[in-house]
This record gives C-alpha cells, structure tokens and sequence, in this order.
C-alpha cells in the first residue's frame, strides 16, 4: 500500500458532463430572458417616437373639427338672426294692420253718423217744407173766405177748462198767420194764450215759454184744457189745447188753419196743466 494512499489530493475533482451542461442552460435562459428584456426595452424606448409621427395627423383632425364647429356656430347665428328679422316684420305687419282697422272703424263709424245725420237734416228740411206748404194752401183759402170747418167732438170739460175748450173750437176755420193772436187768424201760440187770456190767466207769448207755464202731465193721463206742445220743454216749436176724446185743436200751419184733429194725427210731445 502506497504511503501517500491515505491523504487527499489537493486537485479539485472534475465536474461531472451533466453539471455542466445544467449550468450552461441556466445561463442560456438568464441570457435569453436579458434579451428578451432588453428587446422590450428597446421596443418601448422606441414607442414615444412613433407617438410624436402621429401628432401631426391628430392635430390636423382636431383643426378640422374647430372649423366645421365654427362654421355650424356662424350658420346657426345666421338662421337665429334671419328668424328674429322676420319675427320682427310679422310684428310691425300685425301692429300695421291693428291701426288700419281701426282707422277703417272710425272711418266708418264717422260715415255712419254723418249718414244719420244727413238723413235727419233731410228729414226736418222735407218737414218743414210740408209746413210751408201747408201754409201757404191755408192762406189762399183764407182769402177766398173758405175754410168753415166745425168741431165734431164732444167735451166733458167744466168751468175754466170748458171756457178755453169752447173758445179754441169756436176758431176752427180761422187762418194761420204767423205772429197773429185773433180774431181772424192765429199762430200756434196766439191761438193757446188768447184762449187762456179768456179765462184771466195771461200766458207767456211763445210756445217755448207755454212749454214750461203749468205741470208737466202725461199724456196719457190728459184732461181737457191741458196745453200739449210738441220737441222738448223749454224749446218747444208748436203747441195746442187738449179738447178731450182724444182730440186737440190748435193752429197747425197756413194749410190746415185752426182745426181740431186726433192725437195721432200728429203726437205730442208732453203736456202743462195751468187750470
């Protein structure tokens, strides 16, 4: 036996061929996976410079969109100024045509009462004209000594009232002449006070003044030697004596003379009572 058999070599021992290539692998993969990170990285790194090539293409959209919205802000200003314009002119139209309706109404309403008051005018002219007339018939008869006529009513008057009712009756016949107060011929007026002055009451001259001398009665409540008058009190323009049975006397116009004649021949206005 060897004297050196029982120390131990200083020399390493020899790695087995399986060791080794188990290390070689764990290295190749270490490697690898620093590749593979390392090709990531680079990838990644290289990123941000293909996000900058884009930035032109996003900037140039957002540009186009800020256009079309400024132009459909600018079309919508438009369309907003051009609705309120003719909202606008539909006012001022609608104001234009209130005011010519209404000057057409006035228009109207004028033509209306000046109509009225033609035909009115037209009217008392035809009236008076039928006095005149009237009047003249009367005068000419007087000078030819007609006119005759009696009274054919009957009256239940007493007194005062029958004195006046029986003197107008006793003038039926007799002219009209304005301004006269008997014995031959009358105006309206002449006619009521002569008949009243033979009873001591003294009447005033005109009829207007006659209108107002007594009360004032309804005419449907008449008694015989009432004064009627006709237009309004105060301003009366004829007046007669009430003789009863619904009859008056009184001198109308030159063409009737003194007569006696029914209420509705010619309705009074109102009526004074001074008996």
């Amino acid at each position: 036996m060897s004297h050196t058999a029982h120390i131990r070599s200083h020399r390493k021992p020899r790695r087995s061929a399986s060791k080794i290539a188990m290390r070689a692998g764990v290295a190749g993969g270490v490697l690898g996976t620093l590749a593979v990170a390392g090709a990531s990285g680079a990838a990644n790194a290289a990123e941000p410079v293909t996000q900058t090539l884009e930035l032109p293409t996003l900037t140039a959209d957002v540009a186009a969109q800020v256009a079309q919205s400024a132009d459909a802000t600018q079309q919508a200003a438009a369309n907003y100024q051009l609705q309120a314009e003719r909202d606008a002119a539909a006012a001022n139209a609608a104001k234009q045509a209130k005011a010519d309706l209404a000057d057409a109404q006035k228009k109207a309403e004028a033509k209306k009462k000046a109509a009225q008051e033609a035909a009115r005018k037209e009217a008392a002219a035809n009236a008076r004209a039928s006095r005149s007339s009237e009047r003249t018939t009367l005068s000419a008869t007087a000078s030819t000594g007609v006119g005759t006529s009696t009274s054919t009513s009957t009256s239940t008057a007493t007194g005062s009232a029958a004195a006046v009712v029986n003197f107008v009756k006793a003038q039926i016949g007799k002219a009209y002449v304005s301004g006269a107060t008997g014995p031959s011929a009358y105006d309206c007026s002449g006619l009521v006070q002569t008949a009243f002055k033979q009873v001591g009451i003294s009447l005033p001259r005109v009829s207007q003044d006659q209108s107002t001398a007594g009360t004032q009665v309804s005419l449907s409540n008449l008694q015989p030697g009432d004064i009627l008058y006709w237009g309004s009190a105060g301003s009366a323009y004829h007046v007669a004596v009430y003789v009863g049975g619904g009859m008056f006397v009184g001198a109308q116009n030159p063409s009737s003379g003194v007569g006696e004649h029914p209420l509705d021949y010619d309705p009074p206005t109102g009526a004074v009572r001074v008996l």
